[in-house]
């Protein structure tokens, strides 16, 4: 476990805050660092999962979300790996509900998911959904993801989310050159055909491998133009102001929106709300972190529940000013992108 400094007297125990200013309201929590793909920009085929012994319980899950909301946390994202891979992840939502009044969301491939799951996801307190797809053509998707799903299943997931009630519902992916970057204004399309967000994230240097191949790096803005040539965009004001993506509408006043998340070309850092809990319960301040803190120390080593808020708001206060991904000195974490949550 990394060392911290302490946060100051007045916020220790009492709200979530960083030493550059910011406030920390939003919570991505990892439930697992299985998936049952193998995309080519995430997970190498060697890869080994934690044991499942040092993963969090749900009792532990429900107890970190209630004491997060306690210093402010106001929306939970549950992630992974793939969430729906979780035994208990119906008991999972359903408890974290009953323990605060965060909102509940979950970040899914959405290749498990069925109507009777989407159902019983929104009975235990699940209130919004988002799922990845970076292509819609079966070969390329079977390439990408090496697994054995197809991009039907996924779209007949984003329909049942949809007709569920776990909207906005929204829809990401990553464009790789040479792959699948000429999908951009299809994928745009399904935004206007399905009345959703589809937001275009940057290729980011979290590969297992640490093997990052910036060539095959697409810029938001060259998707954004690829994306105009078709269909012409308008830009709209955030909903938030530490909202990670531009979001556009169609000009000609068709439904749906398209964002854009561009980690590496335009950083978002200085308005970052977030804070991430590994499933092994580590906190990591960044995606980009190479400090975490082990908070399963002093969950299972009979922390009260000031000392595990104390405990949040030190490691908070650690949070780095920026990822520096295009600066000479980055260093690639040593985690995965599923090792440490979406």
């Amino acid at each position: 476990m990394s060392s911290f400094t302490a946060a100051p007297e007045e916020s220790r125990g009492h709200r979530l805050v960083d030493a550059h200013g910011r406030t920390i309201r939003d919570m991505r929590l990892s439930i697992t660092d299985r998936c049952n793909f193998r995309c080519t920009y995430c997970i190498g085929t060697g890869v080994r999962f934690a044991p499942k012994g040092t993963l969090l319980r749900t009792d532990e899950f429900a107890r970190v979300a209630r004491l997060a909301t306690e210093l402010g946390v106001q929306k939970i994202r549950l992630t992974g790996g793939e969430p729906t891979l979780h035994p208990d992840l119906l008991e999972i939502v359903a408890s974290i509900r009953e323990a605060c009044d965060a909102s509940v969301a979950l970040i899914t491939n959405g290749s498990l998911l069925t109507p009777a799951t989407l159902a019983a996801l929104r009975a235990a307190g699940l209130a919004r959904i988002t799922i990845s797809l970076d292509t819609l053509r079966p070969e390329r998707f079977s390439s990408i993801t090496r697994s054995l799903s197809g991009p039907a299943a996924v779209l007949s997931a984003i329909e049942h989310s949809i007709a569920a009630g776990l909207g906005p519902v929204k829809v990401n992916a990553v464009l790789l050159r040479g792959v699948n970057d000429d999908e951009a204004a299809d994928l745009a399309d399904l935004a206007r055909r399905l009345a959703i967000e589809v937001r275009f994230i940057e290729y980011m240097p979290l590969d297992s491998s640490g093997a990052w191949n910036a060539s095959l790096w697409v810029s938001a803005a060259e998707t954004r133009q690829a994306i105009s040539r078709t269909h012409p965009l308008r830009e709209v004001a955030p909903d938030d102001p530490s909202s990670t993506a531009r979001v556009f509408e169609f000009a000609d006043g068709a439904p749906g929106r398209v964002g854009f998340i561009a980690p590496v070309s335009s950083p978002f850092c200085g308005a970052c709300s977030r804070i991430r809990i590994t499933a092994d319960g580590m906190v990591r301040p960044c995606l980009f972190s190479h400090d975490e803190f082990s908070l399963r120390e002093l969950l299972r080593g009979g922390g009260t529940d000031m000392e595990l808020r104390e405990f949040l708001c030190d490691a908070a206060w650690n949070k780095q000013a920026g990822h520096g991904i295009t600066s000479a000195g980055f260093r690639q974490p040593l985690r995965v992108m599923s090792a440490i949550g979406g």
